[in-house]
């Protein structure tokens, strides 16, 4: 695993300390505005073929919603392409299982955008769709379906997306209702980073930022079991009046400091941008966000910068979390699960982060991921039955566990 050091004073230099403001209270939007109802944090781009992006590919993109409402809208991502992306066409459909690329009938919408079927994306920019009238329910698994008929360069995406979905190298089949020309699989995410909803039961979003712990990694692919997943489930069993979308921006071996670095498991294609850097476009901008739960540092400490120092976390947490109040959002922390051969300085710097985790009075509120996860009679692992296989990712019933840990009542 690669391994990647940064100066502390390099650090401190970065992370000039913010000055303290009040907590936020979080606004809730007006009944009928927009809600955020699904999001993933663009982490990359994509080469495809050659370094030309996937010309003449429909990318068929499954998500899963938080919370329903009875109108759409689709943002769409050019955040690492590395000229302007040319969008032949684009479309969005009810699914007809979690794991499908057939089309529930009646359900597809092509996508406009300032009344246009086709549209241009900006280098480094994203786009929205216009309003889509598409009842959806909480729950709902939803089809994304983009087509660019030309070489565009790096297709923006998030690659460590444990859903299932689909493309065609075949042309332009966004509005086939079939799946049959969907016959090859991915497990990432094209384009789209964020859907959000109308007239809805909910009015805010609660967004959860952080690494592979966040975004599901281990987990079962296509049952939208990681925990902010199942967390949108709890929330949904409450009175409408509690009902909030969540929106996942969880990136596989993401740091609080640093840029990029090795997946856990997976292809060195990078690990997304800092939260620092990511905060601005990940959290603040979402519309309707009212919470944010941040948790995020085990690669700050382990595989990445490998910092010893305590407070050059602390450090970047007080910026988030000032940051994320100076915009009106809650914030909540979460502790830093066990992490395996974490002994001597790093299992101490895991600690002494969440020892201030849980006593800080910046923050709003904490959820205690590491008292829910870890084994009673060895409290530097994880118990055994929340553990996916590798000590460090919780599998299914974990992230159920963290879920769980959740204060619905400081959302």
């Amino acid at each position: 695993m690669r391994s990647r050091r940064i100066s502390r004073w390099a650090i401190v230099g970065m992370l000039v300390a913010a000055i303290a403001v009040p907590a936020g209270a979080g606004a809730a939007p007006a009944p009928g505005g927009w809600v955020g109802t699904w999001a993933a944090s663009p982490d990359a781009g994509d080469p495809g073929v050659n370094g030309t992006g996937y010309p003449s590919y429909s990318l068929r993109n499954e998500v899963h919603l938080s919370v329903g409402g009875s109108q759409l809208r689709i943002h769409l991502s050019n955040a690492f392409g590395t000229g302007a992306l040319p969008l032949d066409h684009a479309t969005v459909a009810i699914a007809t299982g979690p794991a499908s690329p057939t089309v529930k009938a009646g359900s597809l919408r092509s996508l406009t955008f300032g009344g246009h079927a086709t549209t241009t994306i900006a280098k480094g920019a994203e786009t929205v769709s216009d309003p889509v009238n598409l009842t959806v329910a909480a729950g709902t698994n939803l089809l994304v379906t983009t087509y660019v008929s030309t070489a565009s360069g790096p297709v923006t995406f998030h690659q460590d997306a444990q859903q299932t979905s689909y493309y065609t190298i075949s042309g332009d089949h966004s509005a086939d209702t079939s799946g049959a020309a969907f016959t090859r699989a991915t497990g990432s995410w094209y384009y789209v980073d964020q859907i959000d909803v109308r007239n809805s039961p909910a009015r805010a979003s609660v967004v959860t930022l952080g690494d592979s712990i966040t975004d599901g990694y281990a987990s079962t692919p296509s049952t939208n079991s990681r925990w902010p997943d199942r967390l949108g489930a709890r929330l949904n069993q409450q009175s409408v009046a509690h009902r909030l979308g969540v929106l996942n921006e969880g990136i596989s071996a993401n740091c609080v400091l640093a840029d990029g670095g090795d997946r856990p498991g997976g292809p060195g294609a990078g690990a997304g941008q800092s939260a620092l850097t990511r905060l601005a476009r990940d959290v603040l901008s979402r519309p309707s966000a009212r919470t944010l739960i941040f948790v995020e540092g085990i690669n700050d400490i382990g595989q990445n910068t490998q910092v010893s120092d305590p407070q050059l976390l602390i450090a970047g947490y007080t910026q988030i979390i000032n940051r994320a109040h100076a915009a009106g959002l809650r914030v909540i922390g979460g502790t830093l699960t066990p992490a395996p051969n974490y002994v001597g300085p790093r299992e101490s710097t895991r600690e002494a982060v969440n020892q201030w985790i849980r006593t800080t009075p910046l923050l709003d509120g904490v959820a205690d991921f590491d008292l829910a996860v870890r084994d009673p009679a060895n409290p530097h692992q994880m118990l055994p039955a929340y553990d996916s296989g590798d000590h460090l990712h919780p599998g299914d019933a974990g992230y159920q566990a963290m879920a769980d840990a959740v204060p619905l009542s400081l959302l």
